[in-house]
């Protein structure tokens, strides 16, 4: 990190005040120059804003292979490399993708792997300009000390696998923690998170790829609206702290967050509007405007609540690129329409076609909502969800 000193001027300056009197000693002005961002800056900056570029958001597609098992076996599939690259290959490969998706990230061994016709999936995304990012946790495991709560793992050789990432072609990468309200959550679990996500955010940036941050505050529970905006006002308190603290560029990062909604059990269900309201007050109370783009998560909403929800927080104008990131919310239509057989391909990918420009839409604040299937209204929350 390059920094530039300089001595103060001023009568105190000489160690002598008037009267006689004598001062401290001298004080140096520090002034940042630079972040952990180092020679990337420029680059991250660019990257950051190509994602957050109007009417695009993110596909995600970064889940773990047991993950993405479960949703093969879903439709009768079974859990192999073969079966993964062809439904990744279905999902990637697909025309006119780049019109709405702004950037897909990828599990590690999507990252390297090509079409059945050789072509490399990440040269697929970047000739529609969609910038490839890449999952780079290792997963939840439980937190000592802490309320039956969880921690993410990863920090150990990231800088070596982020570096590698970028020679393959990734510019963004993503890392994904959680946050149990019902849990507590437990001041050592926030602590935790949010130190865990600003070691990773500027490893990333040091290494050329921008960092996705996503404390991910889940579903799970009762609790009201009001709650869930306290608790994340709370960890992004934390999180924007700790990435100062670490020198964090926030103009070459994104993040990912929960939309402010009650538990998934909560008893009275909220309307667009007022997640709308809660989220967007969160946001202006926490997250500062250097930060270009806020990717929002579906966490197990259906296709179009996740949808209306979004739109609802583009119907006036936002300091950042309000847009998504989703997984669930823009590939369940896709894989029931898939079924994994190669005459549906083209079904599929119309309707991936259909969720991605829907999504787009909402990002301008322009969904309506009309027209929408039964299956895409359908909840797709599951407690204790796993990624």
């Amino acid at each position: 990190m390059a920094m530039v000193t300089a001595k103060l001027s001023s009568p105190a300056a000489a160690g002598c005040l008037p009267g006689g009197r004598r001062s401290a000693p001298p004080r140096r002005a520090t002034l940042i120059r630079a972040a952990a961002a180092g020679s990337y800056a420029d680059e991250l900056v660019s990257t950051a804003k190509s994602v957050a570029s109007p009417g695009r958001g993110i596909l995600a597609i970064d889940e773990s292979n047991a993950t993405c098992g479960k949703r093969l076996a879903s439709i009768g599939l079974d859990n192999t490399e073969v079966n993964r690259q062809a439904y990744r290959q279905l999902l990637l490969t697909t025309a006119g993708l780049g019109e709405y998706i702004s950037g897909a990230i990828l599990f590690e061994e999507t990252l390297y792997q090509s079409t059945t016709d050789g072509k490399k999936f990440v040269d697929c995304l970047k000739d529609q300009n969609i910038m490839p990012g890449i999952k780079v946790d290792k997963g939840l495991v439980p937190l000592p000390g802490s309320n039956n709560e969880s921690w993410c793992q990863g920090l150990d050789g990231l800088a070596s696998r982020c570096a590698e990432y970028y020679k393959q072609g990734a510019r963004f990468a993503k890392w994904r923690t959680v946050v149990s309200i019902p849990c507590g959550p437990s001041a050592l679990a926030v602590k935790e998170a949010s130190w865990g996500l600003a070691r990773y955010a500027a490893i990333a940036q040091d290494n050329g790829l921008v960092p996705i941050v996503e404390p991910e505050i889940l579903l799970d529970g009762d609790h009201s609206i009001e709650r869930t905006l306290e608790v994340a006002e709370k960890v992004w308190s934390e999180v924007f702290f700790y990435l100062a603290q670490n020198n964090v560029l926030f103009e070459g990062i994104l993040l990912k967050p929960s939309m402010v909604t009650p538990g998934a059990e909560h008893k009275q269900k909220a309307t667009p509007e007022a997640i709308a309201k809660h989220t967007l007050t969160m946001l202006r109370r926490r997250v500062p405007p250097a930060v270009p783009g806020i990717m929002f998560l579906s966490g197990g909403q259906s296709e179009v609540e996740a949808t209306l929800n979004l739109n609802a927080m583009n119907q006036e104008p936002n300091p950042w690129h309000v847009s998504f990131s989703y997984a669930r919310a823009l590939q369940n239509s896709v894989l029931k329409t898939w079924q994994g057989r190669p005459e549906n391909v083209e079904a599929a990918q119309k309707a991936l076609l259909v969720r991605a420009k829907a999504n787009s839409l909402a990002q301008l604040g322009s969904y309506t909502g009309e027209g929408e299937s039964d299956e895409a209204k359908k909840g797709m929350f599951q407690k204790g969800y796993t990624y």
